[in-house]
């Protein structure tokens, strides 16, 4: 089995796409059940963000992780990029440095990556070649941002929200701010816009104490949800980000709101995938939808300014992936000299055993010896035996060279102080 990595990103598919392919905390536990049911794959993790989703596994082959995505969301597969071996690890090492995201080294995306792993743990789908990967994504990600500034002044999409309110019509210490949500987003915007001197902030949230406890946070006044259309008419700028699956923010509430507001306009900012927003709001003469697609564009400064020091991330990146492939394939070979070793191992405590019991009964110790010793170069030739065995009927010469090698060539065996002689050979 290899390693693949199967996914879409805000690079590679709309954002009407990227929304159907998501998962919420809630859907997660059973599509990684799921696929891990599948007899092709050994070990998963789904990283599922508001710009992209990705199947990390080791599986038989990619096709049927494709298909897997394609079942999950229909329509899909033409958007889908794929990689595996060297080149699935280089991509995971980017995501979470941030190279691969729209805001050019971006921090939220290592905690994102860091959660995937964990929930994949909980749930009892990562196995040991996974796990490992990931562990030393994680220190990857982190030597990349001490090393080089790929990481300084760090922008979120949150941010880059902000100071487009603040270039727009609307100035931020004359305005009331709406933010419906309570989660890591919308608390990066309520931090941003407390900086900016907002002069009011309205905070929206299904769960009351978590709109509360941001508004204790930032100096703002918490609602529930249900009370969205009472003060909706008040905002002059909202940003929205929740984990719904259906938008929050309908077509009529905010033709509603702009009634009562004698349209003046509204800026809307839809932060989240699945939008929260309905996208028919945008055909509003007064109000002003952006989504994380169009929010793009605005960041593409930044990343150009941080384009030197992504070179220099690359450069790291591509020398801990070859370090971690030259790990992976030395653990790979050691395998089947583990596997050998187990096997001669299991034999001689089994038989020591049972020698021991021989013993204890009473009989003589040169015949426990006697047998000590046949049985176990029996059980230990047994198969090499066999195996030669058939090689001479069918002609493999391979093989009978191979044994030679192997079990008849003369060598002295290591010395106790010989320093090729570690754990692994270890009696």
């Amino acid at each position: 089995m290899m390693l693949w990595v199967l996914g879409l990103n805000h690079q590679t598919a709309p954002v009407d796409l990227r929304e159907r392919a998501a998962f919420t905390p809630d859907t997660l536990p059973a599509a990684l059940a799921s696929l891990r049911a599948l007899p092709q794959v050994s070990e998963t993790v789904l990283l599922s963000t508001c710009n992209r989703t990705e199947l990390y596994a080791v599986a038989e082959d990619g096709h049927v992780l494709a298909d897997w995505l394609e079942n999950q969301a229909h329509g899909l597969r033409n958007y889908l990029y794929q990689h595996h071996g060297a080149d699935a690890v280089r991509h995971l090492f980017r995501v979470a440095t941030g190279l691969d995201s729209m805001v050019l080294g971006e921090p939220q995306i290592l905690g994102q990556v860091k959660e995937a792993w964990s929930v994949a743990r909980q749930h009892g789908v990562l196995g040991r070649r996974l796990d490992r990967l990931f562990q030393q994504t994680f220190a990857v990600a982190k030597r990349t941002r001490t090393d080089t500034r790929v990481g300084a002044n760090p922008v979120s999409v949150a941010s880059t929200a902000v100071r487009l309110a603040q270039d727009s019509f609307a100035r931020l210490n004359d305005s009331t701010i709406l933010l419906i949500g309570a989660g890591e987003t919308i608390e990066l915007a309520a931090r941003h816009l407390h900086k900016n001197q907002v002069q009011r902030l309205l905070i929206a949230n299904r769960t009351l104490s978590h709109a509360q406890e941001l508004a204790s946070l930032y100096g703002g006044y918490a609602l529930p949800l249900t009370e969205l259309d009472r003060h909706l008419a008040e905002a002059d700028i909202v940003f929205s980000a929740t984990a719904s699956r259906e938008p929050v923010l309908h077509h009529d509430q905010v033709a509603s709101a702009l009634r009562v507001r004698k349209h003046k306009p509204v800026l809307l900012f839809d932060l989240a995938v699945p939008r929260d927003i309905d996208p028919m709001v945008a055909r509003l003469s007064d109000a002003y939808l952006y989504t994380v697609d169009d929010l793009e564009r605005a960041v593409e400064g930044n990343r150009q300014s941080r384009r030197e020091a992504a070179d220099a991330a690359e450069t790291i990146i591509d020398l801990q992936v070859m370090r971690f492939m030259d790990t992976m394939q030395a653990n790979t070979r050691k395998e089947p000299l583990k596997r050998l070793r187990a096997l001669g191992d299991s034999a001689r405590d089994d038989i020591l055993a049972k020698a021991r019991q021989q013993l204890v009964n009473g009989r003589d110790a040169d015949e426990v010896l006697q047998y000590l010793a046949h049985t176990l170069t029996n059980r230990l030739l047994h198969s090499p035996t066999a195996a030669l065995r058939e090689a001479a009927f069918s002609g493999d010469t391979e093989l009978i060279r191979v044994a030679d090698r192997l079990f008849l060539s003369p060598a002295s065996p290591p010395s106790p102080t010989d320093p090729d002689n570690d754990a692994d050979s270890a009696p």
